[in-house]
C-alpha cells in the first residue's frame, strides 16, 4: 500500500525513510523494465509449412514454449485448427510433415546419438525414439504407424516409404497392416523419391566416402544401383513422365577437412538415367574454377534439381553467387534465371511447374524476400519487399503461403493476397509481446587485416548520444549463417535475436557480427582465405568489431563483452584469448576450442596423428593455442548430449582456464543436445547469459 501511494504521489518519495529507498528503487526498476527474457521468447515458432496435393489445405508446426503441435488451415489461411494436443515442454520434436489425402503424416521424437541413444533432456520415462504418426485433417483418428523417419507418400497417397534403421520400409496409409522392409543394403539409405507411376522408388545409398543412386522395382521386388562410382551421387529427381531420372555427381575431395575454404575442385555434374534403355550419361558439367564446387550446405531446398517439362533447374555458383539455372535436356543449353548480387534459398516449384518461387537477398542483402521466375521466358518478379523478412514459400491452389518476420515481430505464418501480407492465425500471437524492440541498422566494419564486413547494430530504445553504454558483440554459429535486420528464419537464431533485443532494452549497444565464412555475401566471402581450421582469419573481423565499438563515443570502451554459440562460442573464446585488452567478459555456449577434437565429429576419417601438417595448422587456428593470454571471466554453457560439439570441449577449456586463475562459471544441461530441445533450457541459458555479462561489466 505504501508503494502504491509513492507511485501516485511523487513528492512523498522525498520523505521516505532511508531503509525504504531500496524498495522504491526496485519498484521503479520493474516499471522501467517490465519485460523479461521469457516474454521476448514467448511467441510460438512456426516450421514445417506444407500444402496438400490439391493445394487447398495448409499445415505447419507451432513450437509454443516447448509444446509442439500440428496446425491446419484452408489455402486462404482461414479456419485455423490445432489438430494434435501435445502438452508440456517435453523436448519432443515434430517434423517431416506431409499430406496423404485427407490425412497428415508427421514424425514425433528425437534422433539418436552415435551410441544409439535418443535425446531425452526432459528425462521422460517413456521412449523418445522417432515415430511416424498419421492423423486426419479434422484432428481425429491419430494412429501410430511405425518407428522411423522421412516418410514419403506414393502418388496415389495410399502408401508411404520411410527410413528405419538405415533401410527403406513401406506402410499403408489406409489400414494398420504391418510395415514391410523392402530390402537390406549396406550403408544408410535416404532421399526417397517415388516415380510418377508409383512403381519404382529412387533413393540414395550413402557409403561414407561415396554414394550410389538406387532403384527399387515394386513389380519384381528387385533393387539395383545405377552407374556406380567412387563419387557422391545425390538428389535423384524424376522427369514428369517418369522416363528419366536426373541426379548430381560430386567428385570426392581427398583429405579435405571441414571448416576450411574450398573455392575450386574437380567439377560436379548433372547426369540422367534412361529407364527404358538402362543407359546413364552426363548431360551437363560445371566449368573449372568458380562454381566447380557443389554447394550442399546452404538452405536451398529438400532437392537440388527440379524438372519443368524438358528443362532441369539447378543451383550453380558460376557468377560467384548461388543462383538458379535452366538446362535444356534436348540441346544442353543453359540459361541463368536469377541474376543479381544475392543468394537463392527455399526453392518451390509451382503446381503447374512453370513458376519457381524462391527466397533471396538480391536487392536487400541483409534481409530475405520472396521472388518468382517464369521458367519458360526467364521473367522475374519480386513478390515481397520492405523492412520485413519472408521465407519458405508454399504454392497453394490460389496463392502463396510462407513465413515472415520483422525487426520487432518474430516468425509467423502469412499469406500473400493482392500484393500484401495477411497474417494467419493472428489471434494466437501474444497480445502482451514487448513493444520496445528496436530496428537494427547495418554498419560496415573494417577487420584487423583491412577486409570489410558488416554487422547489425542495436541501439537502446532510450538511446542518448551523449551517454556511454556497455556494449556486446554477438557471434553466430555455423559458420554458414547470416544474421539479418530482423528475427531470423531459424529458431536458434530467432532466439538469439530476441536476446540481443533484450540486451538493447537494458541499455546495451549490441553488434551482431556477420564475419567472413558466413553466407549471404557470395562465394569468396563464404570461402574466405584461411578461415576456420585453415588459419582462423575470421578472428580479424572480431578484433575489428571490438575496435569499432571502442572508437564509438557512445560506448564505454572498458565494458565490451562477447557471446555466441557453437562457432560463435569458438569465436568468443578466440576473442577472450587473443584480445584481452578489448573484451572484458564472454559467454561461450557449446563452443569449439580445439579443431583437432572437433573435426572428427564431421569427418570420421580424420586422425590428427596421421595428418601432422593439417593438425598443426588446425591447432594454431584454435583458441587453445592462445589461452595463456586469456584473463577475462567466462560463462560456459553446454548440453552433455551435444552431437555437434563434443562436451569435452567445455570440460577441457574449463580445466585449462582454472589452472591459470581465470574466473569460470558454468551452466550444464543433462541430456541436452546442441540446439536445445527444452524451452526452459533456452530461458535458463539466456537469463544466465544476461546475468553473467551484466554482473561482470558492472564490476568494471
Amino acid at each position: 500500500m505504501f508503494l502504491l501511494k509513492a507511485k501516485l504521489t511523487n513528492m512523498r518519495i522525498l520523505f521516505l525513510p532511508a531503509n525504504c529507498l531500496f524498495l522504491v528503487f526496485c519498484f521503479f526498476s520493474v516499471q522501467l523494465h517490465p519485460q523479461t527474457i521469457e516474454s521476448y521468447l514467448s511467441p510460438a515458432f512456426p516450421s514445417e509449412l506444407t500444402v496438400s496435393k490439391d493445394g487447398k489445405t495448409l499445415a505447419w508446426v507451432f513450437n509454443d514454449k516447448g509444446s509442439r503441435n500440428v496446425y491446419v488451415s484452408n489455402d486462404k489461411g482461414e479456419n485455423v485448427k490445432q489438430i494434435t494436443n501435445y502438452i508440456g515442454d517435453d523436448g519432443m520434436e515434430i517434423h517431416d510433415l506431409v499430406f496423404a489425402g485427407d490425412q497428415i503424416l508427421f514424425v514425433r521424437g528425437n534422433a539418436p546419438n552415435n551410441r544409439g541413444e535418443t535425446a531425452n533432456p526432459a528425462l521422460l520415462q517413456t521412449s523418445t525414439e522417432r515415430v511416424i504418426y498419421i492423423i486426419r485433417q479434422t484432428g481425429n483418428g491419430l494412429r501410430k504407424i511405425c518407428n522411423g523417419a522421412s516418410p514419403k507418400v506414393s502418388p496415389d497417397e495410399k502408401t508411404i516409404a520411410f527410413i528405419s534403421g538405415g533401410q527403406i520400409w513401406t506402410a499403408s496409409v489406409t489400414d494398420s497392416a504391418r510395415p514391410v522392409k523392402l530390402f537390406s543394403s549396406r550403408g544408410g539409405q535416404g532421399d526417397i523419391r517415388w516415380s510418377p507411376d508409383g512403381k519404382t522408388i529412387a533413393f540414395v545409398s550413402n557409403r561414407g566416402d561415396h554414394s550410389f543412386i538406387g532403384l527399387y522395382d515394386f513389380t519384381n521386388r528387385s533393387v539395383h544401383f545405377i552407374e556406380t562410382s567412387v563419387d557422391q551421387d545425390i538428389s535423384p529427381t524424376w522427369s514428369d513422365d517418369g522416363n528419366l531420372l536426373a541426379y548430381i555427381r560430386i567428385p570426392n575431395i581427398h583429405d579435405q577437412l571441414p571448416f576450411v575454404p574450398v573455392r575450386e575442385a574437380n567439377p560436379w555434374s548433372i547426369r540422367y538415367y534412361d529407364m527404358k534403355t538402362g543407359v546413364a550419361r552426363e548431360i551437363w558439367k560445371a566449368s573449372a574454377g568458380r562454381g566447380s564446387v557443389f554447394v550442399d550446405d546452404l538452405p536451398v531446398a529438400e532437392s537440388f534439381l527440379w524438372w519443368s517439362g524438358k528443362q532441369i533447374i539447378f543451383p550453380y555458383e558460376k557468377e560467384g553467387w548461388l543462383h538458379l539455372y535452366a538446362l535444356n535436356t534436348d540441346n544442353g543449353n543453359v540459361r541463368l534465371l536469377t541474376a543479381g548480387e544475392g543468394e537463392v534459398e527455399n526453392v518451390e516449384l509451382s503446381r503447374d511447374k512453370q513458376i519457381l518461387y524462391y527466397t533471396t537477398n538480391i536487392g536487400d542483402i541483409n534481409r530475405r524476400h520472396l521472388w518468382q521466375v517464369n521458367v519458360s521466358n526467364g521473367k522475374t518478379d519480386q513478390l515481397t519487399k520492405g523492412d520485413g523478412i519472408e521465407w519458405s514459400p508454399v504454392a497453394t491452389e490460389n496463392g502463396l503461403a510462407f513465413f515472415h518476420s520483422s525487426a520487432t515481430k518474430p516468425a509467423w505464418p502469412g499469406i500473400l493476397r493482392n500484393g500484401s501480407i495477411e497474417e494467419i492465425a493472428p489471434g494466437l500471437f501474444p497480445k502482451d509481446y514487448p513493444s520496445t524492440l528496436v530496428q537494427p541498422q547495418a554498419v560496415s566494419i573494417t577487420a584487423k587485416d583491412g577486409m570489410k564486413v558488416t554487422g547489425d547494430l542495436f541501439l537502446p530504445p532510450n538511446y542518448k548520444t551523449n551517454e556511454k553504454h556497455p556494449a556486446l558483440i554477438f557471434l553466430h554459429g555455423g559458420s554458414r549463417r547470416q544474421m539479418l535486420l530482423g528475427f531470423h528464419y531459424s529458431n536458434y537464431y530467432s532466439n538469439a535475436y530476441a536476446l540481443n533485443q533484450y540486451f538493447a532494452s537494458r541499455g546495451y549497444i549490441v553488434l551482431a557480427l556477420n564475419y567472413r565464412s558466413g553466407i549471404g555475401y557470395g562465394l569468396n566471402f563464404r570461402e574466405a582465405i584461411n578461415y576456420g581450421a585453415a588459419g582462423a582469419s575470421e578472428v580479424n573481423d572480431l578484433v575489428g568489431a571490438g575496435l569499432y565499438l571502442q572508437k564509438r563515443p557512445d560506448v564505454d570502451k572498458n565494458k565490451i563483452a562477447l557471446w555466441g554459440g557453437s562457432y560463435g562460442g569458438y569465436l568468443t573464446a578466440h576473442g577472450l584469448a587473443q584480445a584481452p585488452e578489448i573484451f572484458a567478459a564472454g559467454v561461450d555456449i557449446h563452443g569449439v576450442h580445439n579443431w583437432n577434437d572437433e573435426i572428427p565429429t564431421f569427418a570420421a576419417w580424420y586422425d590428427y596423428a596421421k595428418f601432422p601438417q593439417m593438425a598443426k595448422i588446425a591447432l594454431q587456428s584454435s583458441p587453445v593455442s592462445y589461452v595463456k593470454k586469456w584473463k577475462a571471466p567466462v560463462l560456459l554453457i553446454h548440453g552433455d548430449d551435444d552431437r555437434n560439439v563434443p562436451f569435452s570441449e567445455s570440460v577441457n577449456i574449463a580445466e585449462t582456464l582454472r589452472k591459470q586463475g581465470v574466473h569460470v562459471e558454468q551452466l550444464i544441461f543433462p541430456d541436452e543436445v546442441h540446439s536445445f530441445l527444452l524451452y526452459t533450457n533456452w530461458v535458463k541459458a539466456y537469463n544466465a547469459t544476461f546475468d553473467f555479462i551484466d554482473r561482470q561489466l558492472k564490476k568494471r
